[in-house]
């Protein structure tokens, strides 16, 4: 079968005037799992267009809030968002969550970062790989105890080495391809659950024991 960006999934968030059809993997994702409550605080790493985004605002609600940050412009209003033009590497990024209202540590970081692809499947999974890892310190360093991480990845050589890198900082990593996941596409998503922390999270508060 041919591609077609405009398929079932692509009408679907046009319908319910979602971002981007992408917004069906992260719904997949939280039905499954159970990972975005009302209350919480988020992370949304690569979050351009927004649909996980605007997902994520309506399981928040009100007194939840959301940072979503991607080198691209998300042109979206949400009233318990705030989203920043920026890549993730050149932030400060203590400051700019505190600046933007997210109270630490965070319940949820979620990483839906890709890197501009070549067409080489090698290089595009390194690429790919380097991006996790860089999701993955950000949720060593801002996520609460017994939270969770959602992070897509180029399916690779390396799967194994990350899933047993997870094993060991989360009680619980399991492994989901989406239903409105392309066919041609290579990506999957972990979904790790449980946070240890080697050290206490960025926060003025205590962690809950």
């Amino acid at each position: 079968m041919a591609f077609n960006p405009k398929d079932y999934y692509f009408k679907k968030a046009k319908t319910e005037n979602y971002a981007a059809r992408s917004v069906f993997k992260l719904q997949e994702i939280d039905d499954r799992f159970k990972i975005i409550k009302s209350g919480y605080q988020v992370l949304d790493l690569g979050a351009a267009p927004g649909s996980w985004s605007q997902y994520a605002s309506q399981k928040v609600g009100k007194s939840g809030r959301i940072l979503g940050i991607d080198i691209q412009p998300i042109k979206l209003t949400l009233t318990n968002a705030a989203f920043v033009s920026a890549d993730l590497r050149d932030l400060n990024l203590d400051e700019t969550i505190r600046e933007n209202g997210i109270r630490l540590p965070v319940d949820v970081i979620m990483s839906d970062m890709a890197p501009k692809t070549t067409g080489v499947r090698i290089t595009d999974q390194t690429r790919s790989l380097e991006l996790c890892e860089l999701a993955l310190a950000t949720a060593e360093k801002f996520l609460k105890p017994r939270g969770s991480f959602i992070c897509k990845l180029f399916h690779s050589e390396e799967f194994d080495s990350f899933r047993n890198g997870l094993r060991s900082r989360f009680g619980k990593v399991d492994v989901l391809r989406p239903k409105s996941t392309r066919k041609e596409s290579k990506e999957i998503f972990f979904i790790a659950t449980l946070f240890k922390p080697n050290t206490p999270p960025t926060s003025g508060e205590k962690p809950k024991t």
